[in-house]
């Protein structure tokens, strides 16, 4: 029996799930694009596909919510058994090494991970005090950033004496979530509070009764798209020999991996700090100039020190966006409710980041890759445009008390 409040015990076993959630981002962000890239020499589709299997789990949140909810299980174990099932996909991927085998079980894998994250929100709504959630949650945060840098170096050198090495990546993908889905079991958790029904997309529900929850997902929606297709575009760009770049795998892990998370590790703890106390629309505004500068910068240079200026402000802003993304609808949402608007978020994540590499790895057929990094510039000053009339409500973007009043009734 563990023994320690509902608190200490979550932070405790947060800790070490952070080790394998920095291993498996490593996963979703650069090697199983760079495996289908260099290896599998897949398609514009398949790399879609693989770019965006997290996404998938993403847009099915409702549906895992809904579910959860009717079957009575508390949140840990929902969570813990979605982190069994991608552990097997894993197994699977390097049992039988085949392209179709490999991009679905990379879309299984990720959806499995992502599918878990309004659960997740949940428990830290219930077992995180509000003043120091933020604070809590970059310091995990800085956990997984800090193990995801040290493994994107790691399996880059790996695979750098031979891509076909990656079977065993795959095997090591399957433990690191074998030991999450451990972990994840004992977090003390509670089960959904039901109301109105357990219809798959009762929660979105909220999205057209909460006008102020509308608009912002509206602003998420033009910069998460624009984000999100550049996102795997950079892998892409340094890993194929089409752009000219011819860089090794270490190098390519160096640049995606472990230049941006160094920022990260560094940047968390601020962002955690401004998270708790500062506007959140204000907050989020910089985030995305954060982003539009790291882009052009990435992409708008073919030279080390262009991609070491983007990587370095890409790391800066996600570091914020980690904690903004993850718990912003606790400062929007009843506290019986984060876990629905959080599956709205994700939701509407999950649709943008399956459309958005589709688009990209289609679309730079078209144009150059420099010209889609300004328009997805573009797409993310017009989202935070828009944020600038919310800037005036304050630090916790708007008093709980309207929002109970407005969504009860």
């Amino acid at each position: 029996m563990v023994r320690g409040t509902d608190t200490e015990v979550t932070y405790r076993y947060e800790k070490w799930r952070a080790v394998a959630s920095g291993v498996l981002e490593t996963a979703g962000t650069t090697f199983l694009l760079l495996i289908a890239v260099r290896w599998f020499e897949a398609g514009a589709t398949a790399k879609a596909l693989v770019a965006g299997g997290g996404s998938l789990g993403l847009m099915l949140t409702p549906l895992v919510v809904s579910g959860v909810a009717a079957l009575g299980w508390k949140t840990a174990r929902a969570a813990s058994l979605l982190a069994a099932a991608g552990s097997g996909c894993f197994l699977i991927m390097a049992a039988a090494p085949k392209l179709g085998v490999f991009v679905a079980g990379s879309v299984l894998a990720m959806t499995a991970s992502s599918a878990a994250i309004p659960l997740l929100t949940q428990i830290y709504q219930e077992n995180y005090p509000e003043k120091t959630r933020g604070h809590l949650f970059s310091r995990t945060v800085m956990v997984r950033i800090g193990t995801a840098a040290l493994f994107s170096d790691l399996g880059g050198r790996f695979l750098s004496e031979h891509v076909g090495y990656f079977r065993w990546l795959l095997l090591f993908f399957a433990a690191t979530f074998a030991f999450a889905s451990y972990c994840l079991a004992r977090y003390p958790s509670r089960m959904l509070t039901v109301q109105g029904g357990t219809h798959p997309f009762r929660a979105l529900r909220f999205a057209r009764e909460d006008a102020l929850f509308r608009r912002t997902l509206i602003c998420w929606m033009l910069m998460g798209f624009a984000n999100l297709m550049m996102f795997p575009m950079r892998v892409e760009y340094l890993a194929n020999p089409q752009y000219g770049l011819t860089l090794s795998v270490g190098e390519i892990a160096f640049l995606i991996g472990v230049i941006p998370n160094a920022a990260r590790l560094v940047l968390s703890p601020i962002w955690g700090w401004l998270f708790d106390r500062t506007n959140f629309f204000a907050l989020r505004a910089i985030l995305n100039v954060g982003f539009a500068l790291g882009i052009l910068s990435f992409f708008a240079s073919s030279d080390v020190t262009g991609l070491l200026i983007g990587a370095v402000v890409f790391g800066i802003s996600n570091a914020g966006g980690d904690v903004a993304w993850s718990l912003w609808v606790t400062k929007f949402a009843p506290a019986e409710h984060v876990a629905d608007y959080m599956s709205v978020h994700t939701c509407l994540t999950g649709v943008r980041g399956i459309l958005a590499p589709l688009v990209a790895f289609h679309l730079v057929r078209q144009i150059s890759v420099e010209s889609l990094g300004w328009i997805s510039a573009g797409l993310i000053v017009a989202s935070s445009l828009m944020l600038i009339p919310e800037i005036r409500l304050g630090p916790s973007g708007r008093p709980a008390k309207a929002l109970v009043e407005e969504v009860s009734d």
